[in-house]
């Protein structure tokens, strides 16, 4: 928009499973997008995704049946497929186009060589790192409960993704308990564990977790001697 670029349409496909943060950020986004003459498009899956995950029924490859494709992410991952689907489809119904991608310039393996697709933010030379400080510079963040997301996770995907990583969950357990409460919900409801078939569950970390903290509280009782004076 700075380049006075022309833009037509703002995509956002809504999973159903974004931060609240990310919701905000969209809502504050659509009227600047509108401003410059450009419609803002909501897409969005025709299942609903907690529908998907956990009741829908689904042919395995051994013929049988299971319900629900349960947590999405790493060789599953079935909401994305969806997304990429669902704009590829929107894009063709508005006929010959170009497409922003915002992939950053330190993505190397996500950058597809395509007819109609460009890619700005590589042309730019902007890595992630670099877009994260424009948008704050701009006067944008995902704040939720006081917390920048991006503080305590590597990428605001999905609060509910299983590529989270154990640093990502030990600060959703720790700083977005609502959050971690629905991560639990959902294991209650599956049951593959949250990371590999025979790895661990969310339950497992919720153990783990809460045991590190009970040990940091006792640390932190322990440096100080009944008078009040660190040891």
């Amino acid at each position: 928009m700075q380049e006075k670029r022309p833009i037509t349409h703002v995509v956002f496909f809504d999973t159903g499973m974004e931060y609240q943060a990310v919701y905000n950020n969209i809502e504050r986004i659509k009227p600047i997008v509108q401003a410059y003459g450009a419609e803002f498009v909501w897409l969005r899956p025709k299942v609903n995704f907690l529908m998907k995950m956990l009741i829908r029924p689904v042919q395995s490859k051994s013929g049988g049946i299971h319900y629900g494709y349960d947590w999405c992410g790493g060789a599953c991952r079935w909401q994305t497929s969806e997304k990429i689907s669902a704009i590829k489809k929107f894009i063709q119904s508005i006929g010959e186009s170009v497409q922003y991608v915002g992939i950053a310039a330190d993505e190397p393996k996500r950058i597809k060589n395509e007819d109609g697709k460009t890619y700005p933010l590589v042309e730019w030379g902007m890595t992630e790192k670099d877009c994260l400080q424009y948008c704050y510079f701009n006067g944008w963040d995902w704040k939720e409960s006081g917390i920048d997301l991006y503080s305590i996770l590597d990428r605001v995907s999905c609060w509910c993704c299983a590529n989270k990583n154990n640093k990502e969950l030990q600060n959703i357990y720790k700083y977005l308990p609502d959050y971690w409460e629905m991560l639990k919900g959902m294991q209650s409801r599956i049951d593959r564990p949250y990371k590999g078939n025979h790895g661990k569950s969310i339950f497992d970390f919720d153990r783990e977790f809460a045991g590190d903290h009970g040990r940091a509280t006792q640390d932190a009782a322990t440096a100080v001697d009944p008078d009040g004076h660190k040891k």
